[in-house]
């Protein structure tokens, strides 16, 4: 797969899990994607959620291994 394809597959993920963040106020910006490992910024709402971390290992990272299997990690860069 290329960078550019799993730079797709990531933001196809990311475009799945948008409307459950923005329903609670909040969102997420692709900032980079660096080998195997993607950074992630949380917005809004999200910034100061208590579940934050579990919301971007379980939520986040499970998807964006669903549509790119090759990632290893997903970190938020606030």
């Amino acid at each position: 797969m290329t960078s550019q394809e799993i730079h797709s597959n990531v933001e196809k993920a990311l475009d799945e899990i948008r409307p459950f963040l923005m329903s609670d106020g909040g969102n997420i910006k692709l900032l980079s994607i660096e080998d195997t490992i993607v950074k992630v910024q949380l917005e809004g709402a999200c910034t100061g959620c208590s579940v934050n971390q579990m919301t971007l290992k379980n939520g986040v990272e499970a998807t964006i291994k669903k549509y790119a299997p090759q990632i290893e990690e997903v970190i938020n860069v606030a």
